[in-house]
C-alpha cells in the first residue's frame, strides 16, 4: 500500500470531505484532539471567516506575508483534487509522507471522541504548522465562526469577508442569524477587519464586536478575475497594512500590492483552453457568489453553454434565470434547465462535441474537480 492510498484510507474512515455535511459545532472535540500535542504557537495567527471569498483572501494574504520574508502556514478548504491542498507550508502542499506520519494518532483519537473530518483536518494543519515552526498561520473557517474548529485556538487578527445566506441548516435562516455566527471570528483578536458589508450585517457585527474596521475594494490588476476579487484584495491588503504599521512585516504597500496581484487559486474563474474551445471553471455554490460573478460573466460571454452542477444537498435552481441571458444552452442536474444530466462529465461529453466554443462550468469544488479531470483526459 502506498503512502497516498494509506492517507486516503485513514481519511475515508471519517466520512465525506465536506466541512458542512459533517459539521459538528463546538470546541470540546478540538480541545480534546489538541490536548497533549504541545503545539507551538506561532508569532502571528490570523483567522478568516465569511460566506464567499475566504479562500481567495487567504491566498492573497499568504502571498503578501511570504513576500515579507515570513514562513507561512496556510489552511484552507475544501480541496479540489487532493487533501494535501488544504495544508500548505511556505506555499507548498504538505507531502503524503508527512500526512501518513501524523494521521494515525490523530485519527485514532478522533474516531474515539467522534470528531469530524474537518476537525481532524484542522488538527493536522496545526500539528504540521507547529512542527514546521512557521512564523504565521492563516486559518480559513469552515462553517460559521463561533463554533468552528478554527476558532478553537486563539488568534491575533481576524478578517471577515462578505456575509450572505449559506449553510442555513447550521447557521440560521436569516442574514442576521448568519452574521451573528460569523462575527465571532473576531473573538479574542487584537485586530479586527471586515470587508464592506450590507447595513443589516454591519448592524449585527457592530452590536456584538467593538472596534471592527471596514474596508472597501481596491482597483488592481489581479491574477484572479472578477470585480469581487477586488474586495478580497482590499481586505488582504488592509490586514497587511495593519501588520506593517505594527512593525510585524517589512513590506511596503507597493510590494504588498504586487504580491497580492500575483496570487491565484484553482476554481476561481479558472481558464482552461482545449484547442479552439475555452472553458471557465468556478466553484461558486450559492446565489451570492453567482451574483458576484455576473459582471465578469457578461464581459466573458456569451457562452455556447453554461453548466450548473452542485451537490445533492444544495440548490442553485433559483440562479438559472440569472444565467439565461448569458448562454444559448443552460445545462444542469436540476429541473429548469434546457436539458438535465446526471453528472457534469456526461453533460460535457454531450454538449461540447463541436470544434470551437466558449463554456462556463460552476456549482461546487466537486464540479470543478470533475470538469478538470474530464478536460485533462480529453486533451
Amino acid at each position: 500500500m502506498t503512502e497516498k492510498s494509506s492517507v486516503e484510507a485513514w481519511l475515508s474512515g471519517l466520512g465525506a470531505p465536506a466541512a458542512d455535511r459533517d459539521y459538528k459545532p463546538g470546541h470540546a472535540r478540538m480541545h480534546d484532539l489538541l490536548s497533549g500535542m504541545g503545539l507551538r504557537r506561532p508569532s502571528l495567527r490570523i483567522r478568516i471567516a465569511g460566506t464567499n471569498g475566504k479562500g481567495s483572501t487567504a491566498q492573497m494574504l499568504a502571498a503578501g506575508l511570504a513576500a515579507s520574508g515570513l514562513k507561512v502556514g496556510l489552511y484552507t478548504s475544501p480541496h479540489i483534487h487532493a487533501f494535501n491542498e488544504r495544508i500548505r507550508i511556505a506555499g507548498e502542499p504538505v507531502s503524503d509522507g508527512l500526512l501518513f506520519k501524523l494521521l494515525p494518532t490523530i485519527v485514532e483519537r478522533a474516531m474515539h471522541i467522534g470528531a469530524s473530518y474537518f476537525e481532524v483536518a484542522t488538527a493536522l494543519a496545526l500539528r504540521a504548522f507547529s512542527d514546521a515552526q512557521v512564523d504565521v498561520e492563516v486559518l480559513e473557517a469552515g462553517v460559521g465562526a463561533r463554533l468552528d474548529a478554527t476558532t478553537a485556538v486563539p488568534a491575533d487578527m481576524a478578517l471577515l469577508t462578505p456575509v450572505a445566506l449559506d449553510h442555513q441548516a447550521w447557521l440560521g435562516n436569516s442574514l442576521s442569524e448568519i452574521a451573528s455566527e460569523k462575527a465571532h471570528v473576531f473573538d479574542g483578536c487584537r485586530w479586527r477587519i471586515s470587508s464592506a458589508q450590507t447595513t443589516e450585517v454591519r448592524a449585527v457585527v457592530d452590536g456584538l464586536i467593538d472596534g471592527v474596521d471596514y474596508v472597501d475594494a481596491v482597483r488592481l490588476q489581479l491574477s484572479m478575475r472578477g470585480a469581487h476579487q477586488q474586495m478580497n484584495a482590499g481586505l488582504a491588503l488592509a490586514g497587511l497594512d495593519v501588520l506593517r504599521n505594527e512593525g510585524l512585516v517589512s513590506l511596503s504597500r507597493q510590494d504588498a500590492e504586487q504580491a497580492v496581484c500575483t496570487a491565484c487559486l484553482d476554481g476561481r474563474m479558472q481558464e482552461v483552453v482545449r484547442g479552439a474551445q475555452r472553458f471557465w471553471l468556478d466553484a461558486a455554490h450559492n446565489r451570492h457568489a453567482v451574483e458576484a460573478l455576473l459582471p465578469e460573466l457578461h464581459v466573458l460571454g456569451p457562452f455556447d453553454a453554461v453548466f450548473v452542477f452542485t451537490r445533492e444537498d444544495r440548490d442553485l435552481s433559483e440562479t438559472l434565470s440569472l444565467l439565461r441571458p448569458l448562454t444559448k444552452r443552460l445545462l444542469s442536474d436540476r429541473q429548469g434547465a434546457d436539458a438535465t444530466y446526471p453528472s457534469i462529465k456526461e453533460a460535457l461529453e454531450k454538449e461540447t462535441n463541436k470544434e470551437a466554443g466558449c463554456f462556463l462550468v460552476f456549482g461546487s469544488f466537486i464540479t470543478v474537480a470533475a470538469a478538470e479531470d474530464w478536460l485533462a483526459n480529453c486533451r
